[in-house]
């Protein structure tokens, strides 16, 4: 992002950034301007031995006006170059439509509605000067943009806690005080309104680079008739730079005389504070040089520091009003502090957390409810106790199993018939069938639902034959989350056959069986189901997996590589809505909808089903209690199963909305009914009717 020599000036000029002279506002105090360019009278000052004598306390309460917009009109009403740092910053923060957005010290709006103008939904803007709020006030108005601006302090931000999933402080508005701890002050409310796993970035002058750099005169005609001279030179301390700025108007003689300060902050210093500020995962992301139409004085712009951090904390705690009577759901989610065989390294990292911390903000945004987290396994049955007589029902996404074991997800519910607590999804029957993939095969065929040809090896077993050709897939016959399961699995010979048992015992131990099976070479798909067979239900769109992007020779397949490994090919394996043809998706849907009322699955469930070679459908697996996590996954990993959300994203429905229709099919199957029928049922419109026979 730094390096562009003069004779490319011209090659790069639209790749522009923000300000000429960084005086963007920061939206720290007031503005007691009314924008005017009017005055009669200014008093000037002559030469001035030391200029940080001249500098107010509260110098950018007044500066930010009429002559700003003009002066660094160049590039901050510049629309190219606001396109251009949309594109990067957007791009660096890997933004989503759905993610909200505070511009901090947004000044005029322009970052504001540039996002506005490419469909992000939730965009706010806060600045302290009245002025610039105003004119941004105007431009959303004039262009129908729903951006909401107001003017706030950076230092006390009017926002409650866990607000905003990205805030952004951009064209240097960051450093204006007298103290470093009134900028640590704003630093420390941004990661107060930040929800967990928030990003902040900001854009700041580069001050090592300024310090040996700095322009001490400079003069510039910014229009015809506006001509602006410039002093600058270090504070004392050299921690700031000091800059006089002097406006004259061709017939009115001078209009302004003022003073500034700006702090220059290294990048170790501003990783620094934004770790005082609590905020995690500190990176630089390179260095910005400037470029603007009349290239004359790039001041404090002319090299610039791009920094983002994360806020990594817990949830605040929501206080609810005495009177407000809401329904209370305890979640019971796998233990973080135990060893979970199925993730990578057998623990919890970064990734499960996001996803929980995800899942919990998707729960926030439905009304009626007060949630309790239950996750330390050891205590689970007394902390269940002893709210039962405090709590409506469980919310059991304990997919993990207990005490983390796959092979014990269904002792949680279990535990929870014992104590006759009412919980959401299926119970331990369910639960346990489905885990044995090859009685799940002989059921399906029992009823007349195609499954591929298969065979199951025991653990004694030595010798291997398969009654069908190659391609053929291994896999363990118990578990879940694709363990076991890699590209290594889909075999197209006997000597494949052999390593991929081997491996697959190895991993596993002698003492289960697994399963060869076809390997099917048509569309990969999913389907959803969400509520109760046969009353009240819905059937997401069936998607299918696109393996497109695999380099060539690699088998599609959505195995442990996919969910599990960032640096694999099969980490950028999409999923996208299915083209079937009616009949196909007719039968696919029927046999989904007999088998979750044949094997008593509650409430939700997903089942993964594959064409073979001729487009015929066969079922290869029945999920209840699918793993929760979020369509867009975690940072650097997947961590839970998303399939479910991403199937309810392309029906229309948001991450809370899929959360909260579940919720309600198990208060319909247990007779539950919210207090206050005032509460909004998110997701009751999208209920549809299958189209089974």
């Amino acid at each position: 992002m730094s390096g562009d020599s003069e004779d490319n000036n011209e090659k790069h000029k639209k790749r522009h950034v923000n300000g000429s002279r960084g005086k963007k506002s920061n939206g720290a105090g007031g503005n007691h301007s009314n924008g005017s360019n009017h005055r009669q009278s200014v008093k000037v000052l002559g030469p001035v031995s030391n200029l940080e004598e001249y500098v107010p306390h509260d110098w950018w309460s007044r500066i930010f006006n009429s002559l700003y917009l003009k002066t660094d009109g160049d590039v901050v009403d510049d629309q190219e170059i606001t396109r251009y740092e949309v594109d990067l910053f957007s791009s660096i923060l890997k933004l989503k439509p759905e993610d909200r957005i505070l511009d901090l010290c947004c000044g005029q709006g322009r970052h504001s509605l540039e996002l506005a103008r490419r469909g992000y939904k939730f965009v706010e803007g806060l600045d302290k000067s009245h002025y610039l709020i105003h004119k941004a006030k105007e431009r959303a108005k004039k262009e129908g943009l729903n951006v909401r601006f107001r003017v706030g302090d950076a230092r006390k931000l009017p926002y409650p806690p866990d607000t905003f999933d990205v805030v952004m402080i951009l064209g240097n508005s960051f450093g204006y005080f007298e103290t470093v701890y009134d900028d640590l002050r704003v630093l420390k409310e941004v990661f107060r309104v930040l929800k967990p796993w928030g990003r902040v970035l900001i854009d700041v002058a580069d001050g090592e680079y300024l310090k040996e750099h700095f322009q001490p005169r400079s003069w510039e005609w910014v229009d015809k008739k506006h001509f602006v001279v410039r002093e600058r030179s270090l504070s004392a301390d050299r921690q700031r730079l000091i800059s006089r700025e002097i406006i004259t108007h061709v017939e009115k003689g001078v209009i302004a005389d003022h003073f500034y300060a700006e702090r220059l902050y290294t990048k170790e210093g501003l990783r620094d504070l934004l770790q005082q500020a609590g905020l995690s995962d500190v990176t630089i992301h390179g260095d910005l040089t400037t470029f603007s139409k009349r290239n004359q004085d790039l001041g404090m712009m002319e090299k610039r520091i791009v920094i983002t951090a994360i806020a990594k904390k817990e949830w605040t705690p929501i206080k609810r009003r005495e009177k407000e009577s809401l329904l209370t759901v305890a979640v019971i989610l796998g233990d973080p502090t135990k060893r979970d065989p199925l993730k990578p390294g057998g623990v919890f990292d970064e990734d499960d957390i996001y996803t929980i911390d995800a899942l919990k903000d998707a729960l926030r945004q439905l009304n009626g409810y007060n949630f309790i987290y239950l996750n330390n396994h050891d205590n689970l049955l007394q902390d269940l106790i002893k709210l039962k007589p405090k709590i409506d029902y469980v919310f059991n996404l304990c997919d993990e199993g207990f005490n983390n074991d796959p092979r014990k997800e269904l002792h949680v519910p279990a535990i929870l018939e014992m104590l006759n607590i009412p919980y959401t999804g299926s119970g331990p029957q369910p639960l346990a069938h489905c885990y044995d993939k090859s009685l799940i095969r002989g059921l399906a065929r029992e009823m007349g639902i195609p499954v591929p040809k298969a065979v199951l090896i025991k653990p004694e077993d030595e010798s291997v034959e398969i009654p069908f050709g190659f391609p053929a897939i291994v896999k363990p016959n118990f578990g879940d989350s694709s363990f076991g399961i890699t590209c290594r699995s889909v075999v197209n010979n006997s000597e494949e056959l052999l390593n991929a048992i081997a491996e697959i015992r190895e991993r596993f131990g002698y003492n289960r069986p697994i399963l060869i099976e076809e390997f099917l070479t048509g569309k990969d798909l999913t389907v959803g189901i969400i509520g109760n067979v046969p009353d009240s239900y819905m059937v997401l769109p069936i998607t299918e997996e696109d393996y497109s992007s695999l380099p060539e020779g690699m088998p599609p397949i959505c195995g442990y590589e996919a969910k599990w490994l960032p640096d694999s090919p099969y980490w950028n394996i999409k999923t996208k809505p299915a083209e079937l043809p009616p009949e196909t998706e007719t039968i696919i849907v029927k046999s989904c909808i007999s088998l979750f009322e044949r094997l008593e699955i509650r409430d939700y469930c997903r089942f993964d089903w594959r064409l073979d070679a001729n487009g015929r459908p066969k079922l290869l697996e029945v999920n209840p209690n699918p793993g929760l996590g979020a369509p867009n996954g975690a940072p650097h990993g997947r961590c839970w199963d998303g399939h479910l959300a991403k199937m309810a994203k392309f029906a229309g429905m948001s991450y809370a909305e899929m959360l909260g229709a579940i919720l309600r099919a198990a208060e319909q199957r247990l007779g539950i009914r919210p207090k206050y029928e005032k509460y909004e049922k998110v997701g009751e419109e999208a209920r549809v009717e299958a189209r089974a026979t």
